[in-house]
């Protein structure tokens, strides 16, 4: 898929459709309900900072906590939601988040504290922002997944960070597009700094030793692959035996 071909992809996309009609619906109940201008710029603007912080937080405890295939009912959302993902990042059709999971967590992380500040309007500006912020995360999160070089030095920036965090060491570059928080939080890192790849960076820890005991992710996915994903594709590293 090249860049164009993206773009009119991801408009087409339903988690974005839905995304762009919640803003909407957002508008009109900032309409009816209008919290005043400073306020509404405070609410955009705590949506705004608070936003990559709860990622940051969701990415590094949740998506990468060994926790959730412990669960049998918790298990398939974790594979979906980010298991899947690294096992080949590559793979569009598990790019973009499951709305049952990312809209009740936008709300969540910006309704209360736009509540706080402006009421009913408040809150409507807090979601909307929240909302935004999700596509553009969306967009730049599959500009970082194709084949091709960005133009612009901060998109590159951004792009290789992600790309180690995928092929090198998971355990850092949290933040997808903003790594301030992992800067403040000691989770940044370049591969410079890194001594060697991470044995887990494609698994993330959910091995065949861990399978004997948590068996549900292994029992959805047919197996566990080991591996780098294109070497796996060309039949150069099989799967684990299931």
């Amino acid at each position: 898929m090249d860049f164009k071909s993206l773009v009119v992809a991801y408009f087409q996309h339903y988690t974005i459709l839905a995304y762009l009609a919640a803003t909407a619906v957002c508008v009109m109940v900032f309409a009816l309900y209008p919290a005043s201008l400073l306020q509404t710029a405070a609410a955009v603007a705590a949506g705004m900072l608070i936003y990559p912080l709860v990622w940051h937080l969701l990415h590094q405890y949740v998506l990468h906590g060994r926790w959730m295939w412990k669960s049998k009912w918790l298990s398939p959302t974790w594979k979906r939601i980010h298991y899947d993902h690294h096992q080949d990042p590559n793979h569009l059709e598990v790019l973009f988040g499951a709305l049952h999971t990312t809209l009740p967590t936008i709300a969540i992380a910006t309704l209360p504290i736009g509540w706080l500040i402006g009421g009913v309007g408040g809150a409507a500006a807090a979601l909307a922002t929240g909302l935004l912020t999700t596509c553009y995360y969306e967009f730049m999160h599959c500009i970082q997944h194709l084949a091709f070089k960005p133009k612009a030095k901060w998109i590159q920036h951004m792009k290789q960070r992600h790309v180690e965090h995928h092929y090198f060491h998971e355990d850092g570059n949290y933040g997808i597009t903003n790594y301030m928080w992992d800067r403040i939080l000691g989770t940044y890192y370049e591969k410079k700094d890194i001594p060697k790849r991470s044995p887990t960076v494609f698994n993330l820890g959910y091995d065949e030793e861990v399978a004997k005991t948590y068996p549900w992710v292994k029992e959805l996915s047919g197996g566990i692959a080991s591996g780098h994903p294109r070497r796996r594709a060309l039949g150069k590293e099989g799967a684990d035996a299931a």
